[in-house]
């Protein structure tokens, strides 16, 4: 017997997941929920949900569908809302998957505490929370995180990441025109008052770091270290264009650079004015690196002599080499929703190649949804976002004090890791 969830935010990026959520075979029962009647409307008649659709499943607010008897809420509404949205879930008895980050305001003592809140409410009632983030199932993540797993980095020494997206969409999406679309809807109206009015106009500006999950998932996931420390840098706006007034933006460019607990250091980008978007990361270890998109190995010995040259070679494996397997009845179903036209025994021999934002919307469908279904703790749990959220955080704390080494507050492994 599957589970029933609830999508909550049909908006630009929550459609790209409800018939992800609906194709599952582990899913028997879908639910909407959308400020906008128009949103829920579009999916309430489509032919593709019908069977596990039901007309009562349609709400209009939050508070309705907490009340509803549905195991689990997708949460992909705007990112000032997720923490007390997802808190509100989990306190009327829902497991919850959340968009990235855990919560995004320009005070960052605030959002620590809704850290402090969010891994408080999951131990009181028990509910499963996973965060969303696309970066955690790209190929090369899931790859090198097999390589840790084997010892093949040997020591790590050191990494680097970056998420780079220019605001204007010179070079691929703009972010002024998400800025916008978000702010168009009902919720997004509703909230840029409330942050123009607590925050902007009492002059509390944040940066790019605010919004960190897209440059510290990888490292700190392959590594699986934390961070103990951070001294970071910021590059305040050029002036050529209103985007950052707009959004409370303080700086446009934030560098950062940790100390790890495993010894190494992580230099981790968040751009937002450059020419060009880019992300991925490198990762350094004495006997393994990962740079450039190949993987390079060594095997030491001890007491190498000066005319033994170690075992070594190089790997440059394709995306689909990368990727970890998904079962597949999962495929199939998954295959099924990215092509509707297609039947059962014509799927049957076709090879899966996932996508949205690098294929990795499929696998934290299938993470969340075998979570909930086997009771364990999600990869991406609260404990684990909220290293990622904390480590940005006094990174822009640090921007503000002119580059000062400051702590990275830790809540710990989550139970059972």
């Amino acid at each position: 017997m599957g589970i029933s969830i609830g999508m909550v935010g049909l908006g630009q990026f929550g459609r790209g997941f409800v018939n992800l959520f609906k194709a599952h075979p582990m899913v028997d029962r879908i639910a909407f929920c959308d400020m906008e009647p128009d949103r829920i409307k579009k999916w309430a008649d489509d032919p593709f949900m019908k069977h596990k659709f039901q007309a009562k499943d349609a709400y209009s607010t939050l508070d309705e569908i907490c009340k509803s008897d549905l195991d689990a809420l997708v949460i992909i509404t705007q990112p000032q809302l997720h923490a007390p949205q997802c808190i509100q879930a989990m306190k009327s008895g829902k497991h919850v998957f959340s968009a990235v980050p855990i919560i995004y305001l320009p005070d960052g003592n605030e959002m620590l505490e809704w850290c402090d809140k969010m891994i408080a409410t999951v131990k009181s009632t028990g509910q499963r929370y996973m965060l969303g983030e696309t970066s955690y199932y790209v190929p090369e993540a899931m790859f090198l995180r097999r390589k840790q797993k084997e010892g093949a980095f040997g020591r790590f020494i050191s990494a680097v990441d970056e998420y780079s997206h220019d605001y204007s969409g010179a070079h691929g999406c703009s972010l002024r025109k998400v800025q916008l679309s978000r702010d168009a809807s009902q919720a997004g109206i509703a909230s840029i008052k409330i942050m123009r009015q607590k925050y902007f106009s009492q002059g509390i500006l944040y940066g790019p770091m605010h919004y960190p999950t897209h440059s510290m998932v990888g490292p700190v996931s392959i590594m699986n270290a934390h961070a103990l420390k951070v001294s970071a840098i910021g590059t305040k706006p050029t002036g050529y264009d209103d985007y950052f007034e707009m959004s409370g933006g303080g700086f446009s460019n934030e560098t950062a650079f940790f100390h790890m607990s495993n010894g190494a250091v992580f230099s981790a980008r968040e751009y937002r004015e450059v020419t060009g978007e880019s992300g991925g990361n490198s990762i350094y270890g004495t006997c393994g690196t990962w740079r450039n998109g190949k993987w390079l190995w060594t095997k030491r010995e001890y007491n190498t002599t000066v005319d033994q040259i170690p075992a070594h070679g190089v790997e440059e494996p394709t995306a689909a080499e990368m990727r970890d397997p998904l079962p597949r009845d999962v495929q199939k179903a998954f295959i099924l929703a990215q092509d509707q036209s297609l039947t059962a025994e014509k799927v049957e021999n076709m090879d899966f190649t996932p996508h949205g934002h690098g294929g990795s919307h499929p696998y934290l469908v299938h993470e969340f949804v075998s979570a909930v279904v086997e009771n364990r703790m999600p990869t991406i749990n609260a404990w684990e976002a909220a290293r990622y959220m904390a480590m940005g955080i006094m990174a822009h704390e640090s921007v503000l004090k002119d580059g000062e080494l400051l702590k990275v507050p830790d809540w710990g492994d989550a139970p059972g890791q």
